[in-house]
């Protein structure tokens, strides 16, 4: 089972309808239903009766905690239409796997199941994740479907490239859980950012001695890869420019590999221009040697001299350029939180920076972080660190506006 406690409370309070169509991808819908779950959403399986075939209503309803609906004509439903009640009051209704033959039903407004007259009858954003063979999914017919499904407002998540049940590989897999999971908190956040271009970095940096020894800070880069990923849902175009970190790269960033200070700062460089926001989350060296041996040392027992010398304050360059984008600094701080922070903020005339302790947030999960700007310092109460970038992005969204002018 994948890990989906990165978006958490992502969905919370959300109802939704699973629509699961007759595909071997089936299997994938029940983990998806766990998965929303455990994010807080409220999951109503509208099962086909092919989709049975693959996966039982048991199952469903095990995993969903909620009744499963099968048949257009269940008496359960009070009024004696499910098609009509199922749809209402539903934040979305994503049908995963989605078949060549739903989609194609669809597309024409057929309603001959209980699952096709809920879309049809529906007043709630449709998701479509489709799964099939490549030969099926590139065949003119679906093509025609999807474009036509497209222009109508359906919202199509995947398809993907890969290897499939049949043997074959290329286009048609459907999404795994947790891509799907991702896609519909990023569909849900609103977009405070669309149309921004937010250049940022994360991690800690690496400055080689020699080719296996080297200075660095203590840093997992889940903070800073939070915040791309808030920034990413929020609408931006993400460039990360990231330290060597074992984080996965977040849906919808591009990331840019970066290992020392130096490859950092012409990486950042290179992707400023049109960027509307720097956000500087890495936790970059001061210092590093100022030779490099290309030779591993060998021990010799001896004490051995480095001289250091000081590496490009990144943040203060870009913040100091006539055409600076909106500077957002990081500070983490052992101790004298408030003095630091505001005066690095102060020093780099930074618009905006977040500050924590060091044994507040330091390579763990959660974080407690203080923002401080020109109004004065607002301190967010300690949460996951999802949680806290997204809090962070709303922030920086509502002083954008005054920024950019």
């Amino acid at each position: 089972m994948e890990d989906y406690t990165v978006s958490i409370d992502g969905l919370h309070g959300r109802k939704i309808v699973l629509g699961v169509s007759g595909g071997i991808a089936a299997y994938k819908a029940a983990e998806l239903t766990r998965a929303l779950g455990r994010m807080g959403a409220d999951v109503h399986v509208a099962l086909t009766e092919a989709g049975e075939r693959f996966v039982s209503a048991l199952t469903f309803h095990a995993l969903s905690g909620n009744r499963v609906w099968t048949s257009p004509w269940d008496e359960r439903m009070e009024n004696g239409m499910p098609h009509i009640a199922l749809g209402r009051g539903v934040d979305a209704i994503v049908v995963a796997p989605a078949t060549a033959d739903l989609i194609a039903r669809l597309a024409n407004g057929l309603a001959d199941d209980l699952l096709a007259t809920l879309c049809l009858a529906r007043d709630c954003p449709l998701l479509l994740a489709p799964a099939m063979n490549r030969q099926m999914w590139e065949n003119p017919a679906t093509q025609r479907n999807v474009a036509r499904l497209r222009a109508d407002g359906v919202i199509f998540l995947g398809p993907e490239e890969g290897e499939q049940a049949c043997g074959e590989t290329g286009p048609g897999r459907m999404l795994e859980p947790g891509a799907l999971c991702e896609a519909l908190v990023a569909f849900f956040t609103p977009k405070r950012l669309a149309g921004r271009k937010v250049v940022m970095t994360a991690g800690p940096t690496f400055e080689a001695i020699d080719p296996v020894r080297g200075i660095t800070n203590a840093s997992s880069g889940k903070m800073g890869y939070a915040v791309a990923t808030a920034c990413a849902r929020a609408g931006a175009e993400v460039v990360l420019v990231s330290g060597p970190v074992a984080v996965p790269t977040p849906a919808g960033v591009r990331r840019i590999e970066a290992a020392s200070a130096l490859r950092m700062r012409d990486e950042v460089l290179s992707a400023l221009p049109g960027a509307d926001v720097f956000i500087a989350v890495a936790a970059v060296a001061d210092y590093r040697p100022a030779e490099t041996v290309g030779h591993k040392l060998k021990k010799s027992g001896a004490a051995m001299r480095l001289e250091l010398v000081p590496n490009p304050d990144i943040l203060a360059e870009v913040a100091a350029r006539p055409d600076a984008p909106f500077c957002v600094g990081f500070a983490a701080e052992s101790h004298d939180l408030d003095a630091y922070a505001e005066g690095k903020r102060r020093a780099k005339r930074l618009p905006m920076l977040v500050g924590n302790l060091l044994a507040d947030g330091l390579c763990g999960d959660d974080n407690t972080v203080v923002i401080y700007d020109d109004e004065g310092r607002h301190p967010l109460p300690r949460a996951p660190k999802a949680f806290v970038a997204r809090q962070i992005v709303e922030h920086l969204a509502r002083l954008l506006p005054t920024a950019a002018g």
